[in-house]
């Protein structure tokens, strides 16, 4: 359980020579009998409330292949074998090339995949950040991540390496933002990390509290940020003498490679949102499909090179040299193929686009999920937004969702406004078919947005949906079965709008021939635009035969 005898394991591995895999306990049983599997350590140091997942995750293992496990509360004699003394490097052969440890990382896709990082990566990642991180021994550090998370590197060994004092935070207190701001205030804690996810929240806790921090530095990163939610901090004066430093890095490039402070200003920036400038010692590429660097303002995908690259990937060779490739520009080193997307400003900052995994294709259109996300999250009322594409069960094809907070917490629904404000700035393939409006983000053991916890829409997320009205007539009820069928909806009231529901050009041609071979009627397309709800539509086409009889009488 995360406390001192994390802190004690940790360096406990490191001084012996070795290299340490943190399992979380907040992580499922399968997600730590992978790891356990993956990584064959040649010890397990536990605790008691780590024994019954242990337990859980070996069942299938058998005794002989099993890893020495140490309860390092139980086991007394295990500290009184310690050395008193600090063991010399040299003496134990540990050299700067040496594993200091593997973070396992999901990624987008695929099983989980060990990350490993050398201590000369470690000891980079300090040398180089030094200019504005300022560490010292008067600093007081928050441990506010999960110690699996690789924000936890800069956390514990900023504040040991340096002198200073690291509070270990509980994890209840982690998940309650009251709870920890009132630690923060308590504690006296001048820097922590946050990705913008728990930094919300934070927020929100702060404008709840009377309680006056000593932050002199609040970094945040790790996801996407948008600057408008900023504006509360920047407006509190408790929070004038702290520095807000936005950073960009992944496990696979050490933590950190780009940085920026911020300041009032980007609270009133549209579009994507700039992540800094590199670090002198890092090679840093927008890059194209081809390999070719993309002008300014180009969206293409970002290589990192330089002193903070990892090792690669335990035991995936395979994946290693598919993402860890030499670099076209400075012989005999090697860049990462990050994955995310951006734009190479003039005065060389980047600017933050996506995911390339986020990339989705809908009825054959290719679809940036960040260009959606950074409109809707532009419009008035609306805090944040994320979209998702996904077929849940009785979905006929991939539908696209957004998931947006309003100003303010609860808010009136604002499905309807948003759907049409967005119609007069996005093509209609890139329309979302649902809005669902949250209270706040579902987020994961590391404080990054859970997308598999966003909730699948129902029958009010979906905009231009009237007060359900039921068929009244055989006819209409023989259209709304068609309706529901097609656009993979349960109920469609007859008020109900077809593209409000998820309808598009290519269904409404279906649409079109499914009525005429049921019902013996012809629609046109013009009718279904004319005409867009099941009353609507009954009404245009019976209009147009009655004036087709009155002209053929």
């Amino acid at each position: 359980e995360r406390g001192i005898g994390v802190i004690e394991s940790v360096v406990a591995v490191l001084k012996s020579g070795g290299g340490y895999v943190p399992m979380d306990l907040s992580y499922p049983a399968d997600r730590l009998a992978y790891v356990l599997a993956d990584a064959r350590p040649v010890l397990v140091l536990a605790d008691a409330a780590a024994r019954p997942l242990l337990s859980e995750a070996l069942a299938d293992v058998a005794p002989e292949a099993r890893p020495r496990i140490v309860d390092i509360e139980a086991d007394a004699g295990l500290w009184a074998q310690m050395p008193d003394a600090n063991p010399d490097p040299a003496a134990i052969g540990l050299r700067p090339e040496h594993l200091a440890y593997v973070i396992y990382t999901s990624g987008s896709t695929g099983a989980p995949k060990g990350v490993m990082v050398e201590h000369r990566q470690i000891d980079r990642l300090f040398a180089t950040t030094a200019a504005w991180s300022g560490f010292s021994a008067d600093d007081v550090v928050a441990l506010f991540h999960s110690y699996a998370f690789d924000f936890s590197v800069w956390e514990i060994w900023g504040a040991l390496r340096h002198g200073g004092r690291l509070v270990v935070v509980p994890r209840d207190v982690a998940r309650s933002a009251d709870a920890f701001y009132e630690l923060l205030c308590r504690e006296r804690v001048t820097l922590i990390d946050q990705t913008p996810g728990a930094l919300r929240a934070l927020l929100e806790a702060q404008a709840r509290s009377e309680g006056r921090h000593a932050l002199r530095t609040l970094i945040f990163g790790g996801e996407a940020l948008d600057a408008k939610m900023l504006k509360p901090w920047f407006a509190d004066p408790r929070n004038a003498a702290t520095r807000l430093v936005q950073v960009y890095g992944i496990t696979e490039t050490t933590v950190i490679s780009t940085w920026r402070e911020m300041s009032v200003a980007d609270t009133d920036h549209e579009g994507p949102n700039p992540i800094g400038v590199r670090y002198d010692d890092v090679s840093l590429y927008v890059l194209d499909p081809q390999g070719q660097l993309c002008p300014f303002g180009v969206v293409g995908e970002i290589h990192i090179g330089g002193g903070g690259i990892a090792r690669g990937y335990l035991d995936r060779d395979a994946l290693t040299a598919e993402r860890f490739i030499p670099d076209p520009f400075r012989p005999g080193e090697r860049i990462y193929r990050s994955g995310d997307l951006a734009r190479m400003r003039a005065d060389g900052s980047l600017e933050y686009v996506g995911r390339n995994d986020f990339q989705v294709k809908v009825r054959g259109y290719r679809i940036e999920m960040g260009e959606i996300e950074s409109r809707l999250a532009a419009l008035p009322g609306v805090q944040d937004a994320v979209v998702l594409a996904r077929q849940d069960a009785g979905d006929r094809a991939a539908r696209l969702v957004a998931y947006y907070r309003a100003e303010g917490g609860a808010a009136p629904d604002l499905v309807d406004s948003v759907r049409t404000a967005l119609q007069r700035q996005l093509p209609e393939y890139m329309l979302p078919s649902a809005y669902v409006q949250l209270e706040a983000w579902p987020l994961n053991a590391n404080g990054k947005l859970d997308r598999r916890a966003l909730p699948a829409p129902d029958a009010g997320d979906f905009g231009g949906r009237a007060t359900y009205v039921a068929p009244r007539t055989p006819i209409e009820a023989e259209m709304a079965r068609i309706w529901s069928q097609l656009l993979g909806v349960a109920q469609v009231g007859v008020h109900d709008n077809f593209f409000a529901l998820g309808g598009h050009s290519l269904l409404a041609t279906r649409l079109a021939m499914a009525t005429q071979d049921a019902l013996g009627v012809d629609v046109s397309l013009r009718d279904l635009f004319e005409g867009p709800t099941i009353a609507r539509l009954l009404d245009v086409i019976f209009a147009r035969m009655a004036s087709e009889m009155t002209e053929m009488a």
